[in-house]
């Protein structure tokens, strides 16, 4: 992997690895995969194959601070009872291991990150940034990605979508633990989506959530400071209603405007 993220040929690196799992995570890493078996890689064979993402399997993870995320890849669609089972277990690896600020278990269906529809969204997604933890590994099916405007696209190309959803949850946010959360997510997108915004440009991948407004910035230097306390407040959330109003109001808003003036919407879900 180069310094943009890339392989010899161009292609983005798949950024995690088990062996790169901070030491004191690596019981956290353990517990969840053995909890998956019993869960779901049990007799009723629900499980085609589970992935670890984030900072874990980046190697960047702090103790007490960074959660622990898995993506579980189902054989059927996702069921009531199934999400009823990982949102149990994820309970219990957050109150069994302090390392961690919380668990979150993401369910899919295998197939549905193969399709067609989902491949340079979800598909990218467990190719190049989730970590294989257990079963056979999706990316085999997938393509190699490279930083395009249609990967751009498909990946953030949503954010017009999502903000009066955000602006919903912040008007019944009642508690400085509701806005610290809506904060920590809100920003964390805009973030990623500034960064996707010029991924092309600048020829790369990064997960990296400071790198990320520092390459946003270099292409929009007159947002870069607003970008740059975006990034600050994704990695040290605050429940400061005005930091809200900056990214629902001002930041977003532009960066929404200006994602479909450049690459254009999303293709629709169902």
């Amino acid at each position: 992997m180069n310094e943009k993220g890339l392989t010899e040929d161009g292609t983005i690196a798949r950024e995690g690895a088990l062996d790169r799992v901070p030491e004191a995570f690596a019981p956290v890493v353990a517990d969840a995969r053995a909890r998956i078996t019993t869960a779901f890689a049990n007799e009723r064979r629900r499980l085609h194959s589970a992935y670890v993402y984030g900072s874990i399997p980046r190697g960047t993870a702090v103790p007490g601070r960074s959660d622990l995320d898995l993506l579980l890849a189902l054989h059927g669609e996702p069921t009531d009872a199934d999400r009823a089972d990982a949102d149990r277990m994820a309970a219990e690896l957050d109150g069994a291991h302090p390392a961690i600020d919380t668990a979150g278990i993401l369910l899919v269906r295998a197939r549905t990150v193969l399709s067609e529809r989902e491949r340079h969204d979800l598909g990218f997604f467990v190719a190049c940034l989730c970590t294989p933890l257990l079963g056979p590994d999706l990316a085999a099916a997938l393509p190699r990605y490279r930083p395009t405007p249609l990967l751009a696209r498909e990946t953030n190309g949503d954010l017009a979508l999502v903000l009066p959803r955000w602006r919903a949850r912040a008007a019944d946010g009642r508690t400085d633990a509701d806005r610290t959360r809506l904060c920590r997510g809100v920003a964390r997108r805009l973030v990623r989506t500034g960064f996707t915004l010029v991924m092309p440009r600048w020829g790369g991948w990064t997960s990296d959530l400071e790198r990320s407004a520092e390459v946003f910035g270099h292409y929009y230097p007159e947002h870069a400071h607003r970008m740059r306390t975006t990034a600050a407040a994704a990695l040290a959330p605050s429940p400061d209603p005005a930091l809200l109003r900056l990214f629902l109001d001002d930041l977003g808003p532009w960066l929404a405007a200006e994602y479909t003036a450049v690459h254009g919407e999303k293709a629709p879900r169902p």
